[in-house]
């Protein structure tokens, strides 16, 4: 469900902790971790805030998250690549953190996503790509190479519904 701030004051009570603050410990515990298991959890706690418009701001100005997940896509850790890219999908629908994700550098890495060989995260990636796509970087996705991925994904029915489900809305607003 997503908030406003009139629920978020609800949920949060009087003694509670604000949300940017909230995230803001969240985010420093993660760049004080060492230990991998924290780090994951860590990152799919952040990614679990990311589809919530109400914590974009947050996010995106203050927390610089999408960059955090950007950086954990490149880890050689799959669960830190999985959460990262978990996040980048859930946040991608708005087209500012789109654009973020995309100004960073981003579409080449959630491109090497989709050779995962974690279930989850080609879904996110498949997901993220959808929402990343535009005209202002669709020669960037749309490489030959990328859609003949996707489009093998789209004709894996019986391997995977959900990635064929997801390629094919991919390919039927960007290709078709």
């Amino acid at each position: 469900m997503f908030t406003n701030e009139q629920r978020q004051e609800e949920r949060t009570g009087k003694y509670g902790t604000p949300r940017l603050q909230y995230l803001q410990e969240l985010v420093t515990q993660f760049q004080s971790a060492t230990q991998d298991e924290t780090r994951e959890k860590i990152v799919a706690n952040l990614a679990n805030f990311a589809y919530d418009p109400y914590n974009y701001n947050f996010l995106r100005q203050q927390l610089n998250v999408l960059e955090l997940f950007l950086d954990c896509i490149t880890e050689p850790n799959e669960k830190l690549v999985e959460f990262g890219i978990g996040g980048i999908c859930n946040a991608s629908a708005d087209p500012t953190n789109s654009n973020i994700v995309t100004q960073c550098g981003g579409i080449p890495l959630v491109i090497q996503c989709l050779s995962s060989p974690v279930r989850n995260t080609v879904n996110y990636a498949l997901g993220a790509l959808y929402y990343l796509c535009n005209e202002s970087n669709k020669e960037e996705v749309l490489k030959p190479e990328v859609v003949d991925v996707i489009k093998r994904y789209a004709d894996a029915e019986t391997v995977s519904v959900s990635f064929s489900n997801l390629a094919k809305a991919f390919l039927d607003k960007h290709l078709l």
